[in-house]
C-alpha cells in the first residue's frame, strides 16, 4: 500500500499508557468506595463535569480539582489526581508503534487534554518532547477536545492538513470530532488492533521493533 498519510497524531492517557478505567477502578477499592463512585462524582454530575472540563482547559488548577473531587468523594484531597491514576504504565505496543512511524518518516504528535501539570505530571517519564514531533497538551493553549481550534492548532504545528493526518484516542467522542475534521480516525480499545490499523492506514509496519 502507498504511504498516503503521514502524520500520526496521538491521545496520550488511555493510549501511550495502560487504560484509564482499572487504574480508576484500582483507586476506588483501595480507597475502599463503591464501584463506580469516581464516574458519578466527577464525570456524571453536572459540576464535576464543569470543574474537569476547566481543569482541562487551564481554568483550574490541578489543587484546586484535588479539592473538590476529594470533598465529593469524601476521601483526602493530598495529590488525589495521582492517586486516582497511580496505577497507570506506559502501554508498550503503542509507544513501539510510534517509533517505528517516526523512523518511517511519519511525524507523530501529541494531542492530549491535561489533568494539570502540578503536584502530579501525568506526563513525568515520558521524554514527549524527545521522542515525539509536535506536543500539544490542552491546557497550554486553554482549550479542550474536542474543540476544533484545538485540533487545527495541532496540525499547524505539524505542518500538515488534516487529510494527511490519523489520529489517535480512547474516548470516540473525540475521534468523531477529528473525522469531522478530515482526519482519519481510530478508536483505540486495544492496542494490538489500534497498530495493526494503523499499520494499514499510514502503509507502514509498525509492528517491527
Amino acid at each position: 500500500m502507498s504511504n498516503r498519510r503521514t502524520g500520526l497524531i496521538l491521545d496520550f492517557g488511555g493510549v501511550l499508557t495502560t487504560p484509564l478505567l482499572p487504574a480508576v477502578l484500582a483507586f476506588e477499592q483501595r480507597e475502599g468506595l463503591p464501584q463506580g463512585a469516581c464516574l458519578r462524582a466527577l464525570y456524571k454530575d453536572e459540576e464535576g463535569v464543569r470543574i474537569t472540563s476547566d481543569l482541562e482547559r487551564g481554568v483550574v488548577s490541578q489543587t484546586e480539582w484535588n479539592e473538590f473531587a476529594g470533598k465529593m468523594l469524601g476521601v483526602p484531597a493530598d495529590n488525589l489526581m495521582g492517586r486516582i491514576f497511580g496505577a497507570l504504565r506506559p502501554e508498550p505496543l503503542m509507544i513501539n508503534a510510534a517509533a517505528a512511524a517516526r523512523r518511517a518518516g511519519i511525524k507523530v504528535g501529541i494531542l492530549s487534554n491535561s489533568v494539570g501539570l502540578a503536584p502530579w505530571d501525568l506526563y513525568d517519564g515520558y521524554e514527549l518532547e524527545r521522542l515525539y514531533d509536535v506536543v500539544v497538551i490542552s491546557e497550554q493553549h486553554l482549550l479542550r477536545k474536542p474543540d476544533p481550534e484545538l485540533f487545527e492548532i495541532t496540525l499547524k504545528l505539524m505542518d500538515l492538513s488534516a487529510d494527511e493526518c490519523v489520529f489517535v484516542d480512547d474516548t470516540e467522542a473525540y475521534v468523531q470530532a477529528a473525522e469531522q475534521l478530515g482526519l482519519a480516525g481510530v478508536h483505540n480499545q486495544d492496542p494490538q488492533h489500534t497498530v495493526a490499523t494503523l499499520s494499514e492506514l499510514l502503509g507502514v509496519d509498525l509492528t517491527a521493533s
